[in-house]
């Protein structure tokens, strides 16, 4: 299994990253992406998957944290993002719920990384809170030249940390974009994930955790961790009346098509 979305590199896991990373093996999670969220975070998870055979990075700038963001920050992602073991840009996308940026300059921002991302060849993981609309907006607007440069059928990209309903997932299925689900899918408030997720195309999952955030069942509260990924397949498979080993197998797959094409 995969876990698409870990921020391994934040304090929360200073005094035990090690063996966070074993555990997390140790349950079948071969493979952990940490996704930056600043332009320092970006070089601590390039180095932390230097360090980490199993750890691969994606560099991007939030839109919590764009309020800075200019063309130097953008030269310098571009810079990272060449590194062999860096497979997505992101974590990019908009946020209106916290409204830490004008919401002009996170969508500047945003259309800066994607232009990045079509550049470079590279998927990206997009952030959406309170903002779902303009989100798909704005990729309705990039995606023809996605189209053009990668094909129709391209995975472009993941929304991560999905909460939209049946026809934004729709309409992310049909601008290439795959869905990240994470601990939420386990709570048993969470009823209209829960309800929407056995209605999701066998090939439009790939699991996260979100780590340190949104631990599953029964570690709500707790720190996230990669090796709580088994508890979110089990879940998603629970609820589509599914084998857990169909689902492991499902969503890494989705995953490598995703972030590692090439080596299809």
């Amino acid at each position: 299994m995969i876990d698409t979305h870990c921020h391994l590199d934040m304090p929360q896991f200073d005094p035990d990253r090690e063996a966070v990373i074993e555990r997390a093996h140790e349950v079948g999670v071969e493979r952990i992406i940490c996704p930056g969220i600043t332009l320092a975070s970006s070089r601590d998870v390039v180095a932390l998957a230097e360090r980490h055979p199993g750890v691969y990075a994606a560099v991007g700038v939030h839109p919590n944290d764009c309020g800075d963001f200019d063309l130097e920050d953008l030269s310098a992602l571009r810079d990272l993002a060449h590194h062999p073991k860096v497979v997505a840009i992101g974590e990019i996308g908009l946020d209106y719920y916290w409204d830490r940026v004008p919401a002009d300059h996170q969508k500047a921002t945003l259309r800066a990384q994607l232009a990045l991302a079509l550049e470079l060849r590279l998927p990206v993981i997009l952030h959406s809170r309170e903002s779902h609309a303009d989100l798909l907006w704005e990729l309705a607007q990039w995606w023809p030249q996605i189209r053009k440069d990668r094909g129709a059928d391209a995975i472009i990209g993941v929304w991560h940390a999905f909460s939209g309903d049946a026809a934004e997932a729709g309409q992310a299925r049909a601008l290439g974009l795959v869905l990240g689900l994470g601990g939420p899918v386990t709570f048993k408030n969470a009823r209209a994930l829960r309800a929407l997720a056995p209605q999701f195309y066998a090939d439009q999952v790939i699991l996260e955790t979100d780590a340190p955030y949104l631990a599953p069942h029964p570690y709500r509260g707790q720190r996230n961790e990669p090796a709580y990924i088994p508890l979110i397949a089990h879940t998603l498979a629970t609820l589509k009346g599914a084998p857990v080993a169909a689902v492991a197998s499902e969503t890494t797959e989705t995953a490598e098509q995703c972030f590692w094409p090439s080596s299809e």
